[in-house]
């Protein structure tokens, strides 16, 4: 299986980051070809500039946009890793969601409405969080979020999210549940 893992988080300290080291292990355990777009090392545009809707009309696409739909075209499961800030997602991702899951690629307007064009993958979301997972289920956050995240964008393009997971209150939390948090991605699905 191919895999292709999003990774949206600027410090190769972070928790996040021990998260895609265990997924990229563990993947590779399984037999799977991987990828790994880490949008900070790379250093991504997320601005999605007057000058793309320009070229998308035109009928070109920008040839950074053009590598990461590439990446998507060869992907069979695409995993999200990323820390829930302000209750979504890093500003590197979305504009990387704005610019890379485009009309025509992701998903295309009918008289009926908008069809997925991606139907053919499934996607796994990691999220890791500051709150506890007490806060984001009273308040309905971690709702909110799936809704957003899994039906506004992903369902919206075809891509049906098989799990998503969260490792809640990851900054306040002992190191031992950090340790379990990492265990259960030697679990994920594939």
């Amino acid at each position: 299986m191919n895999s292709l893992i999003i990774y949206a988080h600027p410090n190769p300290k972070s928790f996040n980051h021990a998260i895609l080291e265990n997924l990229e292990k563990t993947l590779l355990d399984k037999g799977n070809s991987i990828k790994i777009r880490d949008l900070y090392s790379l250093g991504f545009n997320p601005i999605l500039a007057a000058k793309d809707f320009e070229e998308f009309i035109k009928g070109n696409i920008p040839a950074d946009i053009k590598i990461e739909q590439n990446n998507i075209d060869w992907a069979d499961h695409i995993f999200f890793i990323f820390p829930i800030w302000w209750f979504g997602m890093p500003a590197i991702l979305k504009g990387f969601i704005d610019r890379v899951f485009s009309n025509g690629f992701a998903y295309k307007y009918t008289e009926k409405g908008p069809v997925g064009l991606l139907n053919d993958k499934v996607a796994t979301i990691i999220n890791t969080t500051g709150g506890n997972k007490e806060q984001y289920i009273e308040n309905k956050f971690k709702e909110a979020i799936d809704i957003t995240n899994d039906i506004g964008k992903l369902a919206f393009c075809g891509i049906k999210v098989i799990e998503h997971k969260y490792f809640y209150g990851v900054p306040m939390v002992s190191d031992g549940i950090r340790k379990e948090y990492l265990e259960e991605i030697n679990d994920i699905k594939v």
